[in-house]
């Protein structure tokens, strides 16, 4: 007769995504007794990952005791168990290939899926724990060191330790509604999977920055100063450093193209050129200061400031400009889902995306303040909303 294991799994992430880690345990199920033990500290990720780290090691330690075994998986996770037993689209694209790793250890009709509240899930949820403070500490988690069984055995009543800031729910694995509209959740009532992160760089400095001149895309096509060339090797540095971004993306314009070179050369990447994030174009007063707009266009100027409907003699609108930015942001986020991406772009082009992702009013262009080689970041969820991370950061160049 074949023996039957149950496999507790749990996983955990402190920030989501933050430092994550998971734990697994898998018990003869006639007895109770515990038969292996599994726990990792897994770097950067998010709740969900980390629980669907946790069933791949438990499924792995199963099949390793006894690859004929019937094996009952018990979490707390919906998400994970819902989706294992197929009553739930997986629709994240992280989650797929995890899925699909679990479905591989073992044979489908040897695995039933159970969910169970968190209270009856303390043994695997102090593991992944114990993976994650070692994690903090700069190691990985030991078995010798592992208190978990003996904590657990002590204190059944006892609540499991906090690991999880926010339900592992997402609103894009969530079943799909029949005929009724979803209802929206509140921040922090569900885990919205990995954003889609654009770190914006605006291009380093030309001959034209410091005069202050209008410096579109209407025929003033300068190339980086010394100084600029510069500026972009220090934010190269900085994204070498740090090894998060994995694609580089490029207005079509010589300056952004020299400065998103510069750090794709740096980071073994490609440039990818996005004509849709290039910078107004403002016609008849390309090359112009302000000074020199206000005295030869003075009616004309009144009006641009007055609304973002009104172009330049021969340009772009900031209305325009914002239509185009927007479908080119939506472009990427479907190439890019789930993955930090360089935007190197212009002034408009970057505050406009700020401006959008905080939902506020066009006027807000003139309230922001954004210098050469600055680097501003804005993250984007399964669910359409945005967060702002970063603004006009510049501490790499001092």
């Amino acid at each position: 007769m074949a023996r039957t294991f149950t496999v507790e799994a749990d996983g955990g992430s402190r920030g989501n995504p933050g430092p994550a880690g998971y734990g697994a345990v898998v018990c003869d199920s006639a007895t109770g007794e515990v038969l292996a033990e599994a726990a990792e500290f897994i770097g950067t990720h998010t709740n969900n990952v980390a629980e669907y780290r946790g069933l791949i090691a438990g499924l792995r330690a199963a099949r390793a005791l006894d690859p004929e075994a019937r094996v009952r998986v018990r979490m707390d996770s919906k998400l994970v168990v819902e989706q294992m037993s197929g009553r739930w689209k997986i629709k994240h694209p992280d989650m797929r290939p995890l899925a699909a790793e679990a479905r591989s250890i073992l044979p489908p009709g040897q695995v039933t899926y159970e969910w169970i509240p968190r209270e009856k899930n303390k043994h695997a949820d102090r593991l992944a724990n114990e993976a994650m403070d070692a994690g903090k500490r700069g190691r990985q988690w030991e078995p010798g060191r592992s208190t978990a069984a003996l904590a657990t055995a002590a204190a059944p009543a006892a609540s499991a330790a906090v690991s999880v800031p926010v339900a592992e729910t997402a609103v894009d694995d969530a079943p799909e509604p029949s005929g009724e509209s979803e209802t929206a959740v509140g921040w922090g009532d569900a885990d919205m999977g990995t954003p889609t992160t654009f770190v914006l760089l605006r291009h380093g400095e030309t001959p034209l920055t410091p005069e202050k001149r209008f410096s579109g895309s209407g025929g003033t096509d300068p190339e980086l100063s010394e100084k600029g060339l510069w500026q972009a090797r220090r934010a190269a540095d900085l994204l070498a450093e740090r090894g998060t971004v994995q694609a580089v993306v490029s207005s079509p314009l010589k300056r952004t193209r020299q400065t998103a070179e510069i750090v794709a050369q740096r980071l073994g990447l490609d440039v990818r050129v996005e004509e849709g994030v290039r910078e107004t174009d403002f016609g008849a007063w390309e090359g112009l200061t302000f000074g020199e707009v206000k005295e030869r266009f003075p009616e004309e100027l009144t009006a641009w400031l007055a609304s973002p409907k009104v172009a330049p003699p021969g340009g772009e609108s900031f209305a325009a400009t914002a239509r185009r930015v927007a479908l080119a942001r939506d472009k990427m986020i479907a190439r890019y889902a789930g993955r930090t991406v360089l935007v190197v772009t212009h002034v408009t082009p970057v505050k406009t995306l700020l401006r959008l992702a905080l939902g506020a009013p066009p006027e807000s262009l003139f309230r922001m303040e954004l210098s050469a080689a600055a680097f501003s970041a804005v993250a984007y969820f399964a669910d359409g909303n945005a967060s702002v991370r970063l603004f006009n950061d510049t501490s790499h160049l001092r």
